[in-house]
């Protein structure tokens, strides 16, 4: 089953996770952890239907059924203009995992009043040809889609300008894709559990690798776990909310770097060349936490003037 279909059929089970800063937060995170763990192209596609669901729950904003995603990269390149009560979209949007196989989606983009959130069916955009061929991640279809003059009823924009970053969930949604790394990680750092429990008496160098491992994923999971305590605490708290994703981003995906360069030093090219499962949680993992890279410069200046009691 493709990995859209796959998270098509749960959105029933998804439905029932519990939303950010509810109370349930660690609930959230672990149900997220363990889709990363699963199947990462899987879990991304999870993690923006839930994160779309939060979005939408905050916002005020009815939810459609089916498979729901986020797309919000670039807003620049697509352009909102008024037309009478509705909306008309043109430009591009890139990053657009599950593409036109999604059922509704939540789109950035800039109007003249400043940068808006609106929710469409991607049946009326088309796929930009050559758009989407990475080397893990393949199949969440993040392909960039072209809009052409697409009309958005009033009904479709979402929020107020500036909603979509200004909510207090907005952090809140940064910890889930944390969660899904951790997760994802986890699964990266079987090939070590894989080779330590293969001969009785095991190499070194794997059990080292394996005993460092599980020490760095333990930190960041407790990373997360607080970060979740935390946001129950206080989801109203923007600020907090903004600066502890941007920390726990940061803290789990050294982790995941951790567990990929422990596990590739251990077992060699072997495992990348001859088990196909291990080098596709490897490549997948590689380019999924290469998405953290725009938000480096923030973490610098957001943990700058941190005190010990705002950090999760």
């Amino acid at each position: 089953m493709h990995a859209i279909e796959k998270a098509r059929a749960a959105t029933p089970e998804l439905d029932q996770v519990p939303l950010p800063g509810s109370g349930a937060t660690p609930d959230r995170w672990k149900a997220l952890a363990a889709w990363g763990r699963e199947d990462l192209s899987v879990a991304r596609l999870v993690e923006g239907h839930l994160d779309a669901r939060a979005i939408l729950a905050e916002l005020g904003h009815p939810a459609p059924d089916g498979l729901l995603g986020v797309w919000a990269a670039e807003p620049g390149r697509l352009r909102a203009r008024p037309d009478g009560p509705g909306w008309r979209l043109e430009g591009e949007k890139g990053w657009c995992s599950g593409s036109l196989g999604l059922d509704a989606a939540l789109v950035t983009a800039t109007a003249p009043d400043g940068p808006r959130l609106f929710l469409l069916p991607p049946d009326v955009l088309e796929v930009v040809a050559g758009s989407w061929t990475p080397m893990g991640m393949e199949a969440t279809r993040s392909e960039t889609l072209l809009f052409t003059d697409v009309p958005v009823p009033a009904s479709g924009a979402v929020g107020r300008p500036d909603a979509y970053v200004t909510r207090p969930g907005f952090g809140h949604g940064g910890g889930g894709v944390a969660a899904v790394w951790w997760g994802g990680a986890d699964a990266v750092a079987d090939g070590l559990r894989d080779a330590a429990a293969a001969q009785p008496d095991p190499p070194p160098e794997v059990l080292a690798a394996l005993g460092e491992a599980t020490a760095v994923l333990a930190g960041a999971w407790a990373l997360l776990e607080r970060a979740a305590g935390e946001i129950d605490a206080r989801p109203d708290d923007r600020v907090a909310s903004d600066r502890r994703a941007l920390v726990v981003r940061l803290g789990v995906e050294r982790a995941a770097r951790a567990v990929l360069d422990l596990t590739t030093r251990a077992l060699g090219a072997s495992a990348l060349c001859h088990r196909p499962d291990h080098a596709g949680r490897v490549a997948d993992l590689t380019v999924y936490l290469s998405q953290l890279k725009p938000f480096s410069a923030a973490v610098a200046l957001a943990c700058h003037d941190l005190t010990a009691g705002d950090l999760p």
